[in-house]
């Protein structure tokens, strides 16, 4: 038997030597070492201020506005969400930065040494989902740009496609995910060094895009003047609480992996101010940048018919030869320009969002065998092989379907964390148990049934509803299913995490745990 007599077993800087050829010990999932922990309050706010900046947060607003609402309450609707969003976020961050330990090992506190796979690949698989949809409408913009300075481009292959997609789109799409590989052979330092950098840049080229429409259109547009087509507060409801889960589920991936990030925080100060600036507030600014981007252009493009909600599309519009706003030389300039920040705003929010974690949560598989690299390139495979442009060939309805879905996956696995951590262990977390094979305790705790349960309690709900939203076409009619779909996130992470904290404050109290959580 293994002692730890002499070793502080809460702390992540005194690891026992004893545990290195533990099955669940890797070096990608140690305790980050306080050497290595060098993220400061701007390294995080430029981690969420780059994520922000990316394709599906421009359109986010545009989304609700369609369905009917005005710039101010699509607004409110995106702020409120995303202060909704924060209050996990930072609590999940906590254990991160306290023990300097990754969201896979976290989990494993709550679910088990090998039950923490089940939490893990389903954060993984959303992640894997969101990868290739990004990865693909980054490869589009690509090609867009390739076009207009190209023309010829769009035929090469004459029309030929693999797996329903042309071989035009099969290059630009391969290209930007080949971005993502090299960055992720470098590492996370890598990916701090990438959003530092990203961060500012993003933003000055919508800032000097949203000057240039301004004054072209000689002030903001009509848009900010239009009114909402809801007559009363029941009619705004209907259409705000979908859209309110939405927003919140925009985030609910990051809700769980953050750990993945504060375990490299200089303290909790760095990570709690840098996140609770730079999530909401730039979440807010850019969506009020694209609401005056949009109302501008629609001035500027009277007569152009499509959707300027799409930032690559608009941009498209303009460095056209037909528009004739540039010579060809400047136009050039500024297409590739232009190209350059929507790859950087798509890698960066692809890198940290949906790369990070998953690659964790494979190495968490096998840490013995699987690397953060190899991790890494798993999600990259899985990213092509999902087919995303067949995901988003259905409809934009479709979209927001699969972003409340998999909330309803994942809300559960918050409300779990946060009632094992604050509730049930009281912050404290014997840190040598998660990744201990050899050790008693572990013996009888490879799979927390009680989380698993709760999971489930928590995920049934909402599955009528997620069954019934995939009938795009609506022919069914509303029921009391459709009603709490709608909710599914705050559904299964109060819903799961009451389960769970009331099951195991029962089990302690007919004693079939120790003070030690022997289950």
């Amino acid at each position: 038997m293994v002692t730890f007599a002499t070793h502080n077993r809460s702390s992540p800087s005194i690891f026992p030597s004893e545990l290195l050829n533990s099955r669940f010990y890797s070096k990608d999932l140690a305790p980050t070492p306080l050497s290595k922990r060098t993220w400061t309050t701007w390294n995080y706010a430029a981690l969420w201020i780059s994520m922000c900046h990316c394709l599906p947060t421009y359109a986010l607003c545009g989304s609700l506005i369609t369905n009917g609402m005005n710039w101010f309450q699509a607004l409110l609707t995106i702020g409120i969400g995303n202060l909704i969003i924060l209050i996990p976020i930072l609590l999940i961050a906590q254990p991160g930065t306290k023990y300097g330990i990754p969201f896979p090992v976290l989990a494993r506190s709550a679910f088990g040494t090998w039950g923490a796979n089940i939490p893990a690949m389903l954060r993984a698989l959303v992640g894997c989902g969101w990868l290739g949809i990004n990865v693909f409408l980054g490869g589009e913009a690509l090609k867009t740009f390739v076009v207009a300075v190209w023309p010829n481009y769009a035929h090469l292959g004459n029309g030929w496609t693999f797996l329903s997609l042309s071989i035009p789109s099969w290059i630009t799409f391969l290209l930007c995910l080949s971005i993502h590989v090299i960055i992720i052979c470098y590492g996370m330092e890598a990916v701090k060094k990438f959003e530092n950098w990203a961060a500012p840049i993003v933003l000055i080229m919508a800032a000097i895009l949203l000057v240039w429409l301004v004054v072209k259109a000689k002030g903001l547009g009509s848009m900010l003047h239009r009114p909402s087509k809801f007559q009363t507060f029941h009619e705004f409801w209907i259409v705000f609480i979908p859209s309110l889960t939405s927003t919140v589920g925009f985030w609910s991936t990051l809700a769980l992996n953050i750990p993945d990030f504060t375990r490299f925080g200089r303290s909790q100060r760095d990570q709690i101010i840098g996140q609770s600036l730079g999530l909401p507030l730039t979440m807010l600014v850019f969506s009020a940048m694209a609401v005056i981007i949009t109302s501008s252009a629609q001035e500027v493009f009277r007569n152009v018919s499509g959707n300027l909600w799409d930032p690559v599309y608009l941009l498209s519009i303009i460095t056209s030869p037909s528009q004739a706003f540039f010579s060809t030389p400047i136009r050039i300039i500024i297409a590739i320009v232009s190209l350059i920040g929507i790859l950087i705003a798509t890698v960066s929010v692809n890198i940290a969002a949906n790369v990070v974690s998953p690659a964790n949560d494979f190495a968490n598989l096998c840490p013995r065998f699987i690397t953060f690299k190899i991790g890494g390139l798993i999600t990259c495979v899985i990213a092509i092989v999902i087919m995303p442009w067949k995901l988003l060939a259905s409809s934009e309805e479709y979209v927001f379907t699969w972003l409340i879905g998999y909330s309803a996956l994942l809300g559960p696995i918050a409300g779990i964390l946060i009632g094992d951590y604050y509730l049930i262990r009281k912050r404290n977390l014997d840190i040598v148990d998660l990744y201990c094979d050899t050790y008693p305790l572990c013996t009888g705790r490879a799979i927390n049934w009680i989380a698993i349960l709760a999971l489930i309690i928590g995920i049934i709900p909402n599955m009528p509803g997620f069954i019934r939203s995939l009938d795009l076409h609506k022919t069914r009619e509303h029921n009391f299913f459709d009603d709490i779909y709608v909710y599914a996130w705050f559904i299964g992470l109060f819903l799961a995490g009451f389960v769970y904290v009331i099951a195991m404050l029962i089990y302690r109290r007919f004693n079939f745990v120790t003070v030690r959580y022997r289950f």
